[in-house]
């Protein structure tokens, strides 16, 4: 073989190792069980000036308030807030795993039009989420050159569901910025370099990617929903809040309130169309008739009850009681007052000793 054809064999080699790269790029692992579903985030950089609308409009989010949680948005801001381009905003998706990978569950569905080719909906449309690859997967497109105008897509983008070192965690696409560390990306959200490159199966800072979604593990608060719940796979990650049971129920979540998700009623009527709700089910707790989702109550200054939301079904929302003491324990106040008794006698003692020898 002459030296022209060994350049071609190395040239084309080189050519197939990069395209297979490309088509598994965006993969994140989610070993959960076939068919799990959950909440994820992905950042979505907009290549112009859009409005909170225009995002919920182009990820196919059903509710505008999702968008605004995630982001820690305050719930009256309205529909036509501007956000400006390149500024990263966190867009709430329903995760499904399959096969050892994580996707959108059917969406967001994109419109083709006039002038699109796939790589510019990928790159330019949906900020560098995902390779054009993804998308002929996920549409089995046999020429990738030939997109009709109209033609609907659905974007798989990449997402997870899996505990993190035996956490709950919501799983965050965060497209790597140009000159990054996996230090500087574990600081600004609140994990450990080990921890992101061990995730993403990166060992090194050099093959971090500029313009390549990372999977970011953002921790969640715990919660008391309960496993039959229709809503047991919620998850809240620490500095926002999210609306569930049909938007009846607002929860948040706050790292300096010990990692508890903390629920109370929305004011809001349910949102869901596929509802038997007229209106939002009681959310007292128990036979209590004064106790609600999100009520505290104190008992001998130190006893404190808490109704806390627990999921809700076709009929109710769930609750639970959660009660926390933090009087002292009488095993405390003996171990006290035996010490104050012990002091005493020693002083006398003593006093008695200096006495006797005088």
């Amino acid at each position: 073989m002459g030296n022209f054809q060994l350049k071609l064999v190395l040239l084309l080699f080189t050519v197939c190792a990069a395209l297979s790269t490309l088509s598994t790029a965006q993969d994140f692992k989610c070993s959960a069980q076939t068919a799990a579903r959950c909440q994820a985030l992905v950042g979505y950089l907009p290549p112009n000036k859009t409005t909170i609308s225009e995002i919920q409009s182009l990820f196919t989010v059903k509710n505008l308030r999702s968008i605004l949680g995630a982001n820690n948005f305050p719930p009256g801001t309205p529909r036509n807030f501007s956000v400006p381009a390149q500024k990263p905003i966190k867009v709430p998706i329903h995760c499904i795993c399959s096969n050892g990978t994580g996707v959108s569950d059917k969406v967001p569905v994109y419109t083709v039009k006039k002038d699109d080719g796939l790589d510019f909906i990928a790159r330019t449309i949906f900020g560098q989420l995902l390779k054009y690859q993804k998308i002929v997967e996920a549409n089995n497109i046999s020429n990738p050159d030939l997109i009709q105008i109209g033609q609907n897509l659905t974007i798989p983008l990449p997402c997870s569901c899996d505990d993190v070192d035996n956490a709950k965690v919501v799983h965050y696409a965060h497209v790597v910025e140009e000159g990054s560390s996996f230090a500087l990306i574990a600081q600004k959200f609140g994990t450990d370099r080990d921890t992101l490159m061990k995730l993403n199966g990166i060992h090194d800072d050099s093959k971090l990617i500029a313009g390549e979604p990372l999977d970011v593990p953002l921790k969640a608060c715990n919660s008391s929903i309960r496993a039959d719940s229709f809503d047991n796979y919620l998850r809240v990650a620490n500095g926002t809040y999210t609306f569930t049971a049909n938007s009846c129920v607002k929860c948040q979540c706050d790292a300096t309130n010990n990692w508890t998700l903390q629920c109370e009623p929305s004011q809001f009527q349910p949102s869901s169309p596929n509802s038997r709700w007229k209106t939002c089910p009681s959310m007292l707790c128990g036979d209590s008739e004064s106790l609600s989702i999100g009520n505290t109550t104190t008992s001998n200054n130190c006893n404190r009850t808490t109704c806390e939301y627990a999921g809700y079904n076709n009929l109710s929302i769930l609750t639970t009681l959660n009660s926390l003491s933090t009087c002292p324990s009488p095993s405390n106040n003996a171990s006290r007052i035996g010490s104050w008794n012990l002091l005493l006698i020693s002083i006398f003692l003593v006093l008695l000793h200096f006495h006797l020898i005088q």
